[in-house]
Parts: C-alpha cells; structure tokens; sequence
C-alpha cells in the first residue's frame, strides 16, 4: 500500500514479544537544575525529534501474512505525546522514583507512535523528564543518542551552545563501556555476506571461521537455566525503580588503577558484589548468574540514520557471584568480559533476533522465553556526554536510562555515565526484587569495599 513501508524483521521481533507483564518499551530519566519551559521544549521536540526522525509521527499497522509496517500517523499531534505530571515536593525522591515504577508498567497506545514523553514537575531540584520509547523504533543505544541529540552544550559561563557535538553522544574515552567497543563499525552483520567489524573484537571473521560461529550459537542454546532465585521467577504487571545519586568516575577510575582493572570492570564487579548481598540478605544460594548485555553494532562515529532501527546484540556474561573476595571477583570479571570479547555471540544474536522476526510471534515468544531462563537480569552501561549539556535552556544534572527485559528476565542494572559521573538505575518487576533501593545501597557498599582494598 502506498505510503506504507515495511517493518524490518528484527524491529518486528520487538513488536511481537511484548506482553502485558513485560513491556518492550525503553524508559529514560532526565533530571534538570529548576523548571523547564514547556513550550521550549515542545519546540525542541518537534525540530529535533519528529521532524529529524519520521519513526516519531509513524504508526505501527498490520499487512498481509502477518507483516508489521510504518505508516505516517494521519491525525498525528505533538500534544497527545508530551504532557505533564505533578509530584508533591514532600514526596522527595522515592516519590519520583515510585511514579516511574508505576509507569514502568504502563504499556503505550498502539494506535499512535510509540512514545511519550511527561514533564514531571515538583520533583527535587528541579523537573524531571520521563520518556518512553518503544523497541521496535529503535535499539538502547540509538535511542539514547537520539534523546541526547536533543540537547545543547553549555559553555564556561553556563549558556547553552548549540552545536553537532552536543546533538550526539560524545564517545566518553575509557569510560565507554566494552560492550559497545566489542562491534564498533559493524555495518551489516551477518546480511549479505557478512562485512565485519573493522576492530579486532570478535573471535576473527565469521565467514572464515563458520564452524565456531555454530558452535557458539549451539552452546548459547546448550546453557543450563540460571540457579532459582529470588531474581528468577513468574512476573507481574506492577514494576519498580531506584537509582542512585551521581557517582564521581575519578573515583572508579582510583579503584580500577588501585586493583589493575578497567571503569568497566570495576563497575561491573560492583554490579556482581551488589547482587551477592542482596540474595544474602534474602538467604538464597549464593551461585553465579548470568546478565543479558547488549552489544552495540552500530558505528558510534556517525550520525543515528533517520529510519532508526535495530543495531545490536546481546551477550551472556556469567557474574562470579560465588566469589566471596572481591578482589578475586575483579580478576573473573575481567577475564569473562576478554573472553566475550573475543566471541562470535552478539553478531549470532543479532541475526537470531532479525531471524525470529520473520516467524509467528508464538515461535518467537517460545525461542525468546528460552534464551530468558538462561540469565537472571539485563545489564547495561551507556555511555553519555563528557561535559554537562542542557535541553530546552536547563541544565541537566543526570540520567538514568533502561531498556526492556525480554524473556521474562525481571531485572535490569543500568549504568549511564555523564559530565564525570555516573548512575546506576535499577528496574524490576516487584514480585522479584520488590525493593530495588536495596540493590542501589548494595552497589554503593560494594563500591566503597573496593576503594578501601589495598593495592
């Protein structure tokens, strides 16, 4: 049909695994210094976002033989997908973070585009902004360039600066994470040949090394389920959230060049600490699980493209939770991460992804419940700005940042790096971590039982 366009299959895959107890949908928070202009940054959000991006005004409608594809929204207005919210200022910040549990659960109108963005005013310090995205326009990291794309830079004197640094992510130096280094300038994996990644991250070219690639792909699909836990079980349609004030990255960086570890091995080591006391707390077994990470592959040096779409792939990355020593915690973080490095795994995902896009969403579902069993939470780290930027002319003082569980995974980690500091978020379904808080205080104990290790 004319003016139609077709989904592709792995934007369709995100589509089609959504369920009312675990959403496909990628939630952000964007906290600011005072209140925010509404009409500035419905302003902002028209030139920057709908009119840059055409996922923003497209609708979702069905074809034939059960094809997904975008068409433009005829009746398509900016107002129905920014609105504002209140919170009474004594509610503080668990207040804030109870309202973005509760809308964690809310799914999005599938008869308009998918997203909404609230202004949440009477937050602490200043308005808060809660977006939410749906999967299936675009991947985490995309997702989380488009969002800072709308942003400016802010000079020494504190005004904003408009300019093309300041409208993508800036590639944080070490502090960008591994994961999204392991496919950097991957192009088109896996279709039509296979161009591979320029850097030397995979374990050699696929193409070459075919038989390694299956046997990769077989042993993911061979792993044994994760340990029952307090983690792992039936989801429902309440979630929750919690994140953590900024934390210095001078300090992770102390700790990593104290112990002989990279940012991201410390913070993932904290990660692994934080979810050892909290099953202690809970007296479960204290055995390794694994964490879904997603794996960028899509160049970070260049523009978002306008169709947006899905780049990415996930890896298995087992945390050493058996480990009581946290120096020794580092070490296995370390080498685990060099192994993943060197795996085929997130190109293989990527395709098994856009693969299961193409075939009945009950074949889908049951392959992604599959692969769900064999890891306990999804963990992300995303890097953001080096320097502080604003939106709409306020300063923005953080961000966390999450995307969806899928496979029935009720736990997600987030690490989200900015002007020298970082946060870490926590969302979850509550009938398996109904006190997220308590998984935030975990990672800063861990944090501060690092620094404390001598060299």
């Amino acid at each position: 049909m004319a003016g139609r366009e077709r989904m592709a299959s792995i934007d369709a895959a995100w589509l089609q695994m959504e369920e009312p107890a675990n959403l496909m949908m990628i939630t952000a928070v964007l906290w600011f210094d005072g209140a925010m202009d509404l009409e500035r940054l419905r302003a902002v959000v028209h030139e920057r976002l709908v009119e840059r991006y055409p996922r923003f005004r497209q609708r979702v409608v069905p074809g034939p033989l059960g094809t997904l594809s975008w068409e433009d929204a005829p009746d398509f207005e900016l107002d129905e997908h920014l609105s504002t919210l209140r919170v009474p200022e004594s509610a503080g910040h668990a207040g804030l973070e109870a309202l973005v549990g509760d809308w964690l659960g809310v799914p999005l109108e599938r008869s308009r585009p998918l997203w909404h963005f609230h202004l949440v005013r009477g937050g602490p310090g200043g308005d808060v902004l809660l977006a939410r995205l749906h999967h299936c326009i675009a991947d985490g990291i995309a997702l989380a360039r488009v969002l800072l794309s709308l942003t400016d830079s802010v000079d020494a004197d504190g005004a904003a600066e408009h300019t093309e640094e300041a409208r993508e992510v800036t590639p944080a130096g070490e502090t960008r994470p591994g994961w999204m280094r392991f496919a950097r300038g991957a192009r088109s994996a896996l279709r039509k040949g296979a161009e591979l990644v320029r850097e030397p991250i995979l374990a050699g070219d696929l193409m070459r090394e075919g038989a390694k690639g299956a046997a990769t792909l077989g042993k993911l699909l061979a792993l044994p389920p994760d340990p029952r836990s307090p983690l792992r079980g039936p989801l429902g349609q309440r979630k929750v959230a919690a994140w953590s004030e900024p934390i210095e990255l001078e300090r992770v960086k102390a700790v990593g060049h104290t112990l002989g570890g990279t940012v991201n091995d410390v913070l993932l080591t904290a990660v692994t600490g934080s979810l050892r006391r909290y099953l202690a707390s809970r007296d479960a077994p204290l055995e390794d699980v694994h964490a879904l990470v997603p794996v960028n592959l899509r160049p970070l040096d260049v523009p978002v493209p306008r169709e947006l779409g899905n780049r990415f792939g996930v890896v298995f990355l087992r945390l050493p939770i058996h480990l009581a020593d946290p120096r020794r915690r580092l070490r296995e973080v370390a080498k685990r991460m060099a192994h993943l490095k060197r795996s085929p795994e997130a190109v293989l995902m990527s395709s098994m992804l856009g693969f299961l896009g193409r075939t009945p969403a009950a074949l889908e579902r049951a392959v992604v419940d599959v692969l769900g069993t064999k890891a306990s939470l999804v963990a992300t780290n995303v890097p953001g700005p080096r320097q502080p930027v604003s939106l709409a002319g306020s300063r923005m003082k953080g961000l966390t940042f999450w995307v969806p569980q899928a496979g029935h995974v009720g736990l997600g980690v987030s690490l989200f790096s900015y002007a020298g500091q970082v946060t870490v978020g926590v969302a979850a379904d509550a009938s398996r971590v109904p006190d997220p808080g308590a998984l935030v205080a975990a990672f800063q104990e861990e944090l501060d039982a690092l620094a404390t290790l001598p060299p």
